[in-house]
């Protein structure tokens, strides 16, 4: 169930709410995004607009839906399949940075 409050990543896709996000960070991405205790963070690198949900299990490493998301590995959850928005220029230059390539969510990256 969703309600107005939750948001979804716009690095890893995991749906929860903007007060779970302040409070606990981002499961996956948090040693990255750095969430935790910073709402602007939060507002400018989660997305309340995004589509399609999917229930990502324990045993995620044999999923075809999890590797087509890009998601398998990642902690178990709900995941939107497509997030709306961006992540700001400066924080992909940060990723990119540390070596790590920024796809984004919103339908328009090509594998």
């Amino acid at each position: 169930m969703s309600t107005k409050a939750d948001r979804a990543c716009m690095l890893c896709g995991i749906i929860q709410s903007m007060k779970s996000f302040r409070t606990k960070g981002c499961p996956n991405c948090e040693s990255l995004l750095h969430f935790s205790g910073d709402s602007s963070q939060v507002a400018e690198c989660t997305s309340p607009s995004y589509e399609g949900l999917v229930a990502l299990g324990q045993d995620s490493k044999g999923s075809w839906v999890a590797r087509w998301l890009r998601i398998d590995g990642f902690v178990p959850g709900l995941y939107a399949v497509k997030v709306n928005g961006r992540l700001p220029l400066d924080i992909v230059d940060t990723l990119e940075g540390l070596d790590i390539h920024y796809r984004p969510r919103d339908g328009t990256a090509e594998d």
